[in-house]
């Protein structure tokens, strides 16, 4: 499995031009993609599923259903703050 860190959360969060995410993307799958995508979008809306939600463009359920299965899978998933 590729573990895909795009940028870090929080004030000091380094912004990552196109041309130096896509190298990061080759190799990960489409399911690691958009796990991580989830996964950072939450951890910037500090735990809020219903403003990540709105940011990823899914219902507040499809999140939860998507956190579920991966903290179910081990994955550390940021704190509900909603």
């Amino acid at each position: 499995m590729t573990t895909v860190h795009v940028a870090a959360s929080g004030p000091d969060a380094q912004l990552l031009a196109p041309n130096q995410i896509v190298p990061l993307l080759i190799g990960a799958t489409v399911d690691e993609v958009e796990r991580e995508l989830v996964l950072q979008t939450l951890a910037r809306c500090d735990g809020n599923r219903t403003r990540a939600s709105r940011v990823l463009g899914l219902s507040v359920r499809t999140l939860r259903n998507k956190i579920r299965l991966y903290a179910a899978s081990g994955i550390d998933v940021p704190a509900c703050q909603d």
